[in-house]
């Protein structure tokens, strides 16, 4: 569990990759700190596991569904990557829940700016815009923002970056075209399973039902 709070603008050192899988070397100073084999890290909002480390780097596996499923598969040598440690729970938490688990990736249509901060427009998938809410929360790129804005008619999320974000991630090297990982809120599609299961389960109650079960 992640808190959405980059701690580290970190450089791909080095990319293995195999016919479907690929293995992340991962230059890092800050969360090298107390760092274990079989850690959860989040690297561009996708949660993995360090396999190996030395003083000043990590590697990671990168399996083929995560590759298939994220952004990391456009990522090249020297390319920087926003990371996270997994969520302390004796510390802070400035963010919200984000699992690590992508759940699709988001176009970049506009980067705009606006006094100190900067507006984004994402495209998303049709299916995603029902988790996105104005003032909801949203991950992209493993970093928790608020949504600005929600255009459901064009699949637009719009948020809002304030200059500390900015500096300090990856969003800075962004260009229009560029994807991003996008992990919705999970509350929202917690919700939204209850709310669909209990829809179901009305529907399955018939008048037969009840008399089988003697209600009538």
């Amino acid at each position: 569990m992640f808190t959405g709070i980059i701690e580290e603008k970190a450089a791909v050192k080095k990319i293995e990759e195999t016919d479907e899988a690929m293995i992340l070397t991962i230059e890092a100073n800050t969360i090298m700190d107390g760092i274990r084999l079989g850690d959860s890290i989040s690297v561009n909002g996708v949660c993995l596991t360090v396999t190996s480390f030395q003083s000043n780097y990590f590697t990671v596996d990168v399996m083929p569904e995560t590759i298939k499923a994220t952004s990391l598969k456009v990522l090249s040598e020297g390319a920087k990557v926003n990371l996270e440690r997994a969520m302390s729970f004796d510390g802070r938490f400035g963010g919200h829940f984000v699992t690590g688990h992508v759940d699709t990736t988001g176009t970049i249509r506009s980067i705009t700016p606006y006094e100190n901060a900067y507006y984004i427009d994402i495209e998303l998938p049709r299916q995603i815009m029902t988790y996105v809410m104005v003032k909801g929360s949203v991950a992209v790129d493993g970093i928790s923002l608020t949504v600005f804005g929600a255009d459901d008619e064009n699949n637009i999320l719009t948020i809002s970056i304030i200059p500390h974000t900015w500096q300090e991630t990856i969003l800075n090297e962004k260009k229009i075209g560029d994807p991003v990982n996008i992990e919705a809120d999970m509350l929202m599609k917690y919700t939204e399973k209850l709310l669909n299961t209990r829809q179901k389960t009305a529907e399955n109650i018939t008048e037969e039902t009840l008399k089988d079960n003697g209600f009538m």
